[in-house]
């Protein structure tokens, strides 16, 4: 009779063992979920944070006259350290990496040669699809890449052309 019973709660005991790894299961799954959005939502911010700083640095690079005249940097270094004076001016500390990629492989938007702003290669979809202000232009956008970050001069200059 004892040998009975035991069978019987063995059963019981291998129906809560495997109740339990699936319980434990769905929970990892769902923390992985909350993990990732949690992330992509900080490489939102980081993004934002680093393409307003090549913004202002493509501003500061051509509010810096040289020989009477305003000129747009030709290359992304020329913002870590522009020559054209004899003291070396920083308009920006570094070149930050797109945080959507994690390179340094930004999409270039140039008039001519010279570079008038830039953006992520990501074709990922944005969480955020609210924005006011300076970022009004970013409202509904598809892909993080047509999250642009600009100088804000306004100058008459050729219509944009990306690359590079």
């Amino acid at each position: 009779m004892l040998n009975g019973k035991r069978r019987r709660q063995a059963g019981f005991g291998y129906l809560m063992a495997l109740f339990a790894v699936s319980a434990l299961s769905l929970l990892a799954a769902t923390a992985g979920q909350v993990w990732h959005t949690t992330a992509q939502r900080e490489r939102e911010t980081q993004l934002l944070f680093v393409g307003h700083q090549y913004g202002q640095a493509i501003d500061s690079y051509y509010s810096l006259v040289i020989a009477g005249k305003h000129q747009y940097p030709s290359r992304l270094q020329d913002l870590v350290e522009d020559r054209r004076t004899l003291v070396p001016h920083r308009h920006l500390r570094q070149i930050y990496p797109d945080p959507m990629t994690d390179q340094a492989d930004w999409v270039l938007i140039t008039a001519g040669d010279r570079i008038v702003g830039l953006h992520s290669r990501s074709l990922n979809r944005p969480f955020r699809q609210s924005f006011e202000g300076a970022d009004a232009a970013f409202n509904d956008a598809e892909t993080y890449a047509q999250w642009v970050f600009r100088s804000t001069v306004r100058e008459s200059i050729p219509g944009p052309r990306q690359g590079r």
